[in-house]
């Protein structure tokens, strides 16, 4: 099968012709549909700092997907040929305290699809089948199913705060960002102020139907916040984006005894005056990350099934997984939202960035997939 990887522990990726993966007796294969990319992605992809230190290649990306599954282990229960599923990213242990205890989101031994494991921007891929969820065909297309994994943090993030009402600000309009705006909006937000450095982004979000700000061009970007807020703070702020300025503006923007949500990941430590910026403003502050598994992948299909949440107008390009550079080049230069790839069939044209070694075989090994394989 053709797949996206990582060969070495350089900046780039290569599409690859590797053998199709075998179940093991708890595990799913699944013809890939979807696979949409992910920053997590992108870093992996220019191997910055976070990459080098977490990434042990050789390793398939991509963990936002949605397919077929075209065969089982022998002891898989609740799974059969042709389901239509997604999966949850994160592969967790069972067996730790938070899982034991209803925690799994927080497991001490999660491995990541596409980060930890072999991921999803191939063909087909290999899933747990504790980590399966059903689709509905005829309620989600693949292009949207597979955008539940990402849509998922922001349902979380949004969930811990009871928005009808309130004023809301995000900092970052990254896709878990503008996903935030989307969840606020529909959950009856009084005000939905957004920031971000990147002008689409910002007209992203302002078609979302916030008010936003580029921190590029606003001197004062908390008085902004407080300006367009009729001079008061803010009763709920999403960090989303991890920059420092954003994550020292959240609490100066947010009211006495408001809530601060904290989700993007800043690249180095953010000082914090912790008496003035927390303590003497009696706020609730929000730490999360992933999703509840799996109670958070309930309220994601719900919102999605029953077009609360419209994600259509955020999918800016699709591929297919031979166009995978240019699919990351959209990404990186700020002009895209969520960018799906689709794997269905041999690419046209030469590998890219392969060498002459990695295309030795010229056909996929397709032995106990009968006519489940569609080329």
């Amino acid at each position: 099968m053709w797949a996206i990887r990582k060969l070495s522990r350089e900046p780039g990726l290569v599409l690859d012709r590797v053998p199709i993966p075998e179940p093991g007796p708890h595990d799913v294969l699944v013809q890939v549909e979807a696979a949409s990319v992910c920053g997590t992605d992108l870093h992996i992809f220019k191997w910055d700092d976070w990459a080098k230190a977490r990434i042990n290649p050789p390793l398939t990306l991509g963990h936002e997907f949605a397919g077929t599954v075209v065969e089982m282990g022998e002891d898989v229960r609740t799974v059969v040929r042709g389901d239509y599923v997604s999966a949850e990213s994160h592969v967790t242990c069972g067996m730790c305290f938070q899982c034991r205890t209803g925690r799994a989101h927080m497991c001490e031994h999660t491995q990541i699809l596409g980060v930890d494991r072999d991921g999803a921007f191939a063909e087909f891929v290999v899933v747990p089948e504790s980590v399966i969820w059903q689709n509905d065909r005829q309620k989600l297309p693949p292009e949207i199913a597979t955008l539940q994994e990402p849509f998922g943090n922001a349902v979380f993030a949004t969930s811990t705060q009871d928005l009808p009402g309130r004023t809301v600000a995000v900092l970052g309009c990254g896709p878990v960002g503008l996903f935030t705006i989307a969840i606020a909006r529909a959950s009856g937000a009084g005000r939905v102020l957004a920031s971000d450095h990147v002008p689409f982004r910002l007209e992203l979000a302002e078609t979302l139907g916030a008010q936003i700000a580029n921190v590029n061009t606003v001197a004062d970007v908390s008085g902004w916040f407080h300006d367009a807020n009729e001079g008061a703070g803010l009763d709920v702020v999403f960090e989303m984006s991890g920059a420092p300025g954003a994550v020292r503006d959240a609490f100066r923007i947010v009211r006495n005894g408001g809530d601060v949500v904290l989700f993007g990941i800043p690249s180095s430590p953010v000082e914090l005056d912790i008496a003035e910026s927390l303590i003497f403003k009696n706020l609730h502050v929000t730490a999360v990350n992933g999703r509840e598994v799996f109670a958070t992948w309930y309220r994601t299909r719900w919102l999605l099934e029953h077009g609360v949440v419209d994600l259509r107008p955020l999918i800016t390009h699709q591929y297919p997984l031979t166009e995978f550079e240019v699919a990351f080049a959209e990404l990186e230069s700020g002009n895209a939202c969520k960018i799906v790839l689709r794997p269905g069939g041999q690419p046209a044209m030469p590998l890219v960035h392969a060498t002459p070694t990695q295309v030795a075989d010229p056909q996929p090994i397709l032995t106990g997939l009968g006519s489940w394989v569609h080329r």
